[in-house]
């Protein structure tokens, strides 16, 4: 589950849906995804810390990032749906994009950048295939 940089990676900021689903992968015997990285998971609600490495976190994404995590960390990795995703792009926090393509058609869910107000462009930097049929691509943003 990690992504091909996560070695690089010092931290991961997730939102709670994918917090939930690395648990429930964890509780299912498939071991924690993120390894011993230290976790920050985006809620307003009060839940119970299940890790010594996860953290929750509410408040502005913004002020987390700047304020918290940049000057601890060198490199942070979100994952996360279109809320976190389409939040760090509007607030000029995403240096590149990480998405990969599953040969799977859902037919509903959450869209992959909620909430833009305006086009972001993207320099495609890296394409990987995988076996499986999954396609990984990395975008940079262009500012």
């Amino acid at each position: 589950m990690a992504a091909p940089s996560a070695a690089l990676t010092q931290a991961l900021g997730c939102g709670l849906g994918r917090d939930r689903t690395a648990l429930g992968f964890a509780e299912q015997g498939h071991g924690w995804a993120y390894g011993d990285k230290p976790t920050f998971v985006l809620t307003t609600r009060v839940l119970p810390r299940h890790r010594e490495t996860v953290e929750f976190c509410s408040g502005s994404l913004a002020s987390l990032v700047n304020e918290r995590l940049r000057p601890r960390f060198r490199s942070i990795w979100f994952v996360g749906g279109g809320v976190v995703s389409g939040e760090c792009l509007r607030s000029g926090l995403a240096d590149e994009v990480r998405y990969s393509v599953v040969p799977i058609l859902i037919g509903d869910g959450i869209p992959f950048f909620e909430g833009l107000d305006h086009d972001v462009a993207l320099h495609l930097v890296e394409v990987k295939a995988y076996d499986n049929g999954m396609v990984a691509l990395r975008h940079e943003v262009r500012r």
